[in-house]
């Protein structure tokens, strides 16, 4: 996901998004540890997916404190 598709949703769906892709990157992690994962690549890119997100959803609730 890029920064201004993440930044246009609101932060319920981000919240959902967000745990998507934290149970995919679960499952991941599970098919990589049995040999199952052919593009690691995937795993890198969700994790910053995760990142992106997270600090997003961090930037609007410092702003709302405000």
């Amino acid at each position: 996901m890029k920064i201004g598709e993440i930044r246009q949703k609101p932060q319920k769906e981000l919240q959902e998004i967000l745990r998507d892709k934290q149970e995919k990157l679960r499952q991941l992690r599970f098919d990589f540890a049995s040999g199952k994962v052919k593009n690691v690549r995937e795993i890198q890119q969700i994790k910053k997916d995760i990142a992106r997100i997270l600090t997003i959803i961090n930037n609007q609730d410092a702003n709302i404190k405000q």
